[in-house]
């Protein structure tokens, strides 16, 4: 089958979401890397068998699933961890996709996630898609959406400036505008989609 597979990553707060809605309305199938990971991180799941082996047993709830609220303080100063668990998970999320993918009958396939160029994902698309917005008004839109002030502005400065994510797309949406203007640009890009895979 002609097949496109498409990554689809951004900030906080910059539209990603939003276009992985659009897209999803115009047939491409759209898979949340997030909802991949808590698959993974469930009981028996691959995801929970690397985390225990990574950071330890403790890291486990009584069930044998990962205790997020546990996880999430471990790594919260340990940056050496962090990476040794991404390094565990990442190529499980990648296979999670892949067979996803291959068992499609959309003709696009979008991986959403957030760190998709960072964790190295971007040599597995055809296509990468960057949603962009100023950091003001991604900040705005975080505390509107119940997010306070002091949690956006961290979480903003955490991900960084986004010039590692807008290096590594073929296409930067930009969502400075209005829904609609954001709407006109998905149009656009799934007509270039439409064309690599007729061109195929």
């Amino acid at each position: 089958m002609n097949r496109l597979l498409v990554g689809l990553t951004g900030g906080l707060a910059s539209g990603k979401s939003t276009v992985a809605r659009m897209l999803a309305a115009a047939g491409c199938e759209v898979v949340d890397a997030d909802r991949l990971v808590a698959e993974l991180y469930q009981v028996g799941g691959a995801g929970a068998l690397a985390i225990a082996e990574v950071a330890g047993p403790e890291a486990l709830d009584s069930n044998g699933g990962v205790d997020h609220a546990k996880l999430a303080a471990e790594l919260f100063d340990n940056a050496e961890l962090r990476v040794a668990i991404e390094a565990a998970i990442h190529p499980l999320v990648r296979r999670r996709f892949e067979e996803i993918a291959e068992g499609s009958d959309a003709d696009i396939v979008v991986l959403e996630a957030t760190l998709l160029v960072e964790a190295g994902y971007g040599p597995d698309f055809a296509v990468v898609v960057a949603v962009e917005a100023e950091s003001k008004q991604r900040l705005a839109r975080a505390v509107d959406r119940g997010m306070s002030q002091a949690d956006a502005s961290a979480r903003l400065e955490a991900q960084g400036d986004g010039s590692t994510r807008r290096a590594g797309a073929d296409v930067v949406l930009h969502n400075d505008g209005s829904l609609e203007d954001l709407q006109l640009s998905v149009d656009t890009l799934l007509e270039s989609f439409s064309d690599r895979l007729t061109a195929k």
